[in-house]
């Protein structure tokens, strides 16, 4: 216990050590810090990331007395008076907690006492692992996380002789709070998840062979890892959206990424402030449901070729060429003014006293553009740029408020119903609904492709005539706005956000956001990375401007920290095949039995980095050094787990010796790259030395 405590000790002081020594924004400072920010002020945001890292983020911010003002503009100064120390603490806490995290975890592997003493060591005097762990950050909370869950994994390990009992469910349960923390952090935590899940279903399966407990029993280890593996990692990533989404009620920078109900409901927000029904007359802006959230939209320019008529678009920002008037379709002109209603021709006879005529499911409408006056129009001209000529006709504005013809009229085909009611109205924000072309039959339908300069780089709007593309969503529409002279808004607090839809919404959209994260081709981004430059420390990343009067952090990995752990995975594999080998053969001595006996830890280590690490190679996403930070933890922790295995016969004198050997390289490469993560200052020639490898972005300039 003493050394576990001198360990700690030592991996806070590091931590610690001059940790507000530059007073400006560094590096992704910039996004979580402002995210935090927006939390205190309770501002509306999206991100990529769940929220776990964020919230405590901005937990860090309260302990500071941190107001949400400031807004963490990159290479920023920190305003006077503003304690970033304390939020860089609490974020470094995290890290420093993974040193004793390791050490503990390689004595539930029942490493030695001094593989456990190297794990620590590796981990507490990696400079990648420091550098990162020093500023307002995730991804020592998400290596904190991880950490827990590689302890608790094997801490349930070593309880298989007991199941069921009171330290069985402690463990197991342990595991299951850790994957729900690292999942709510960043979506990395699905490698995690992935670990424990072959562990699980691995150990399930040789229970399967064991015949000294009934089927009853057997189906009760099953319930236990789904109550403790699956129900309740889901709680707590629910949870934290929960809590995200009741702590961010106001309205913010992330309103227009969410659905327009759900903006309806934030504080501060003006589209709850419509009618709530529809009716001929409405000065109207529809949005699509689709994820891309695209207006429909024209302006005063026309098609290039095809019909050259005017452009009809899909725009992201409200404006006033997004607003459009609902008009009766052709022959039916008297119902605008609410006097002398013909409704022969359409399908209800759903009007006020006061002549206001509600549209309803399967009424015929027509579109006005507000600002350019034409009519959203179709015909059989093809749609501009659709790959194929068949799979869309164009949509155009044509005419005017007076004249218009058949090509005008749109039928509207309610989807679902948002909100409780179940009638045949058209509400705005909450019903979705498709608009099929009273002569064509196609359906309005975004097409996805992006239009070239002369439609100004907005979304091509087509009408859609394949099926496919008419159950997408790209073809479902929502009112978003809805203004009638004759018709008041709708009572406060009528559109209400519905959890699930809208966790569910935000999920997808990170998700997509996460895929479109793809790197420029036309644009040399220094920063960025590969996943073969990774493990052998190829690579490095500048996180502030580099200026002879800056203090420059480089992030870059302990050689004698990487080096020795991808080479670990390598020796490990070759020796599994060596014992697997072996035990078909039917060879058996002291090595074979303790390496049969061992090979759950080194397995799951190895599965731990493979997991978190492989994955990288099928991505198309931009990628940084940091990303290969949780799978270098578990090829940590197979070095120790190496040196026992080979030293296992030796002496105490020899394996003190051949330790103290390794802890001491460690450590020297960790004191000659500090001033990687402490700060380096004045001209970066004078590292010169340090820059040991041509790949590495040190010295030269960009």
């Amino acid at each position: 216990m003493v050394l576990l405590f001198c360990l700690t000790l030592l991996s806070f002081w590091t931590r610690f050590r001059q940790i507000d020594r530059s007073n400006i924004v560094v590096w992704d400072e910039a996004h979580f810090g402002k995210f935090g920010a927006h939390y205190l002020e309770h501002e509306y945001y999206t991100d990529v990331h769940p929220p776990l890292g964020k919230l405590l983020v901005a937990a860090s911010g309260w302990l500071a007395n941190f107001d949400g003002g400031f807004k963490f503009d990159s290479g920023k100064e920190y305003p006077e008076g503003m304690d970033y120390r304390t939020m860089r603490i609490f974020n470094a806490t995290w890290g420093a907690l993974v040193v004793p995290l390791a050490y503990l975890t390689a004595r539930q592997a029942h490493m030695s006492r001094l593989g456990c003493i190297l794990a620590a060591m590796m981990v507490l005097f990696d400079t990648a692992y420091l550098t990162i762990s020093r500023f307002i950050l995730l991804d020592s909370m998400l290596l904190f996380f991880t950490a827990l869950t590689c302890f608790a994994l094997f801490g349930f390990h070593n309880q298989q002789s007991r199941p069921f009992s009171f330290y069985w469910w402690t463990w197991l349960s342990l595991t299951g709070v850790t994957l729900g923390c690292v999942l709510s952090v960043k979506w990395v935590g699905l490698f995690a998840v992935s670990l424990v899940g072959i562990y699980t279903i691995e150990d399930l399966w040789d229970k399967l062979a064991e015949n000294d407990f009934s089927k009853k029993v057997y189906a009760f280890h099953w319930i236990g890892r789904a109550i403790c593996l699956l129900f309740l990692p889901a709680l707590i990533y629910l949870a934290c959206f929960k809590i995200h989404f009741e702590v961010l009620y106001k309205t913010g920078t992330g309103d227009t990424d969410m659905t327009p109900l759900f903006q309806a409901h934030l504080e501060g927000n003006n589209l709850g402030d419509s009618a709530l029904d529809i009716a001929f007359g409405s000065n109207i802006t529809i949005r699509t449901v689709a994820l891309d959230q695209t207006l429909l939209h024209s302006h005063p320019h026309n098609y290039a070729e095809g019909s050259k008529q005017a452009q009809i678009t899909g725009y992201y920002y409200q404006d006033e060429n997004s607003n459009w008037r609902v008009k009766v379709p052709q022959n039916n002109k008297t119902l605008d003014s609410g006097t002398d209603i013909n409704i022969d021709s359409l399908n209800s006879k759903d009007y006020d006293q006061q002549g206001n005529r509600y549209i309803n499911n399967g009424d015929t409408i027509r579109l006005n553009h507000m600002n350019t006056h034409v009519n959203l129009h179709s015909h059989q001209f093809a749609s501009p740029i659709s790959e194929d000529k068949h799979r869309y006709l164009e949509v155009s504005g044509y005419g005017n408020e007076e004249i218009s013809d058949a090509k005008d009229n749109w039928i509207i085909e309610v989807v679902r119903h948002l909100d409780s009611y179940s009638g045949p109205r058209i509400h705005s924000l909450a019903t979705q609904f498709r608009l099929r072309h009273a002569q064509n039959g196609c359906i309005l339908a975004l097409t996805g492709r992006r239009l070239p300069d002369w439609g100004f780089y907005q979304m091509e709007i087509g009408c859609a005539k394949n099926e496919k593309d008419i159950n997408d969503d790209k073809s479902l529409w929502v009112i978003e706005t809805n203004q009638h002279d004759n018709i008041p808004n709708a009572p406060k607090n009528t559109y209400k956000y519905n959890f699930l839809r809208d966790f569910w919404y935000l999920n997808v959209l990170m998700w997509k956001s996460n895929n479109a994260m793809v790197s420029d081709p036309d644009q040399d981004d220094i920063l960025a990375s590969t996943p073969t430059q990774w493990p052998l420390v190829g690579a490095g990343l500048r996180m502030c401007r580099w200026t002879d009067d800056m203090i420059k952090f480089y992030l870059l990995g302990n050689p004698m920290v990487w080096w020795p752990s991808i080479a670990s995975v390598g020796i490990f594999s070759l020796l599994e095949f060596y014992y697997t080998v072996r035990g078909r053969r039917q060879i058996q001595d002291k090595s074979q039995a303790q390496w049969n006996k061992r090979r759950y830890v080194g397995k799951n280590l190895f599965f731990g980095w493979f997991l978190h690490y492989i994955p990288f190679y099928i991505m198309g996403r931009v990628m940084y050094l940091h990303h290969y930070f949780p799978a270098l933890y578990f090829s940590i922790l197979l070095v120790p787990f190496l040196f026992d295995h080979f030293t296992t016969h030796s002496t105490p004198r020899w394996r003190h010796f051949v330790f103290g050997i390794f802890m001491t390289m460690v450590f020297t490469n960790f004191t000659y790259f500090s001033p990687f993560a402490y700060g380096m200052d004045g001209p970066i020639e004078a590292y010169s030395g340090r820059h040991w490898l041509k790949w590495w972005n040190l010295t030269g300039s960009y």
